[in-house]
């Protein structure tokens, strides 16, 4: 599986994956999906949202025992956040299947459309809608850089828009959501655990800044005559640093867009992308807010207008403590698992407040995630989907 899907959206140049919402790596990740199923002898469905669902047993049963990930990915993301946990679901399956057990509750295995906002700038797209928590008004105003919207991408792609939005139905059918995912973070490593369970999800969200200066000759304007939006953004970027370190926090301007973007023009428009994360929404708030201001005034110093538009927030996931003790049970009869937060958003945080979702972590010893860089050893790999077979077993089979 893993080698049947290393291939799509992979670029030759940067080794990592462009896998972005409906396109046609898109499309190639969704039809491996498709193909993966149907070897397994599973029902297919796309709901009215985009995700994918490979169903074992009759969904209308209720009560569905749910696990999978996401196949899409950051620009020259890595390999295995996201595939990692699809792949380990399909192989989970297969070693239930190997093991000789009996389902009780339905089976599904979810490929979630849109999970890193690549695209369109929003993370958890599919996964937001189905739980109601990004309106089909605002879906619509989404947009890619090209100024095509997500309507219009699904279009292209073959998938009616007309329907999309909060599928409660769906959601009521589900009785729990596990989903395994590769450690983004040292942790694991640290300890020497290949397999962890998720305790929380750090409160998190993206905010726009966008300064407006003026557009001029970069060869003939004196310096002192200069509106120069790029000064203030550069010393937004360092502010941002500062107050992370100062509140234990992470803050991160990771895209930029320049106008006109010219070698030799002053920028008219710089706008960047702020991505900040706590462990606590108060020690968020310390962060956002330190920024803003921090930003406000060097925009006054250099004559610069700012608007800060915020554009996605999650709140602190803690995730259901009593699925999250039955994961606890289960995987410590073979050894103590320990218990971590993390920093990163998953489609398990946007369902928690609609149906229990828990999540296993992999060892990833490098640390780095949305990169090429990104690893996990085989050997972890397996132990992981042993561990998510062994919690499915339990859950639907018992």
């Amino acid at each position: 599986m893993w080698r049947s899907l290393a291939p799509i959206g992979r670029n030759a140049a940067t080794g990592g994956y462009r896998r972005h919402a409906w396109t046609a790596a898109d499309a190639d990740c969704r039809l491996w999906f498709r193909m993966q199923a149907e070897a397994r002898r599973l029902d297919v469905e796309t709901d009215r949202n985009g995700n994918q669902w490979a169903w074992l047993g009759d969904p209308a049963a209720g009560d569905a025992v749910v696990t999978g990930s996401h196949l899409d990915s950051v620009p020259d993301g890595g390999a295995f956040d996201g595939p990692l946990g699809v792949v380990s679901s399909f192989a989970a399956l297969d070693e239930l299947r190997s093991r000789g057990v009996s389902f009780k509750r339905p089976l599904a295995i979810v490929n979630f459309g849109d999970e890193e906002g690549a695209r369109f700038g929003l993370a958890c797209v599919g996964s937001r809608l189905t739980a109601g928590r990004l309106t089909k008004e605002q879906a619509y105003e989404l947009r890619d850089a090209d100024g095509t919207s997500l309507p219009q991408a699904m279009e292209a792609a073959g998938h009616d828009p007309s329907a999309i939005g909060a599928d409660p139905e769906r959601l009521a059918r589900i009785g729990a959501f596990v989903e395994l995912h590769v450690e983004q973070g040292r942790a694991l490593d640290l300890s020497g655990n290949p397999v962890g369970i998720a305790s929380a999800i750090w409160p998190h969200g993206r905010w726009r800044y966008d300064f407006a200066g003026e557009a001029n000759h970069a060869g003939t304007t004196r310096l002192v005559d200069r509106r120069d939006p790029m000064l203030t953004y550069a010393e937004t970027v360092l502010t941002a640093r500062r107050e992370a370190e100062l509140a234990g926090a992470v803050a991160t301007f990771g895209k930029i867009a320049v106008e006109p973007n010219g070698v030799n023009a002053i920028p008219s428009m710089v706008r960047g992308w702020l991505d900040a994360r706590a462990a606590d929404q108060g020690a968020l708030d310390k962060v956002v807010t330190g920024i803003e201001a921090e930003a406000r005034a060097h925009a006054e110093r250099h004559g610069i207008d700012l608007t800060v538009v915020q554009e996605s927030f999650t709140p602190v996931v803690d995730f259901s403590h009593a699925l999250r003790d039955e994961l606890s049970r289960i995987l410590g009869t073979t050894g103590k698992v320990p218990v971590l937060g993390t920093g990163a958003g998953h489609d398990a945080g946007i369902l928690s407040e609609s149906i229990p979702t828990a999540m296993l972590f992999v060892r990833n010893p490098t640390g780095v995630s949305h990169s090429p860089a990104e690893f996990a050893a085989e050997d972890d790999c397996v132990a992981g989907v042993l561990a998510l077979a062994d919690v499915l077993e339990e859950l639907a089979c018992r």
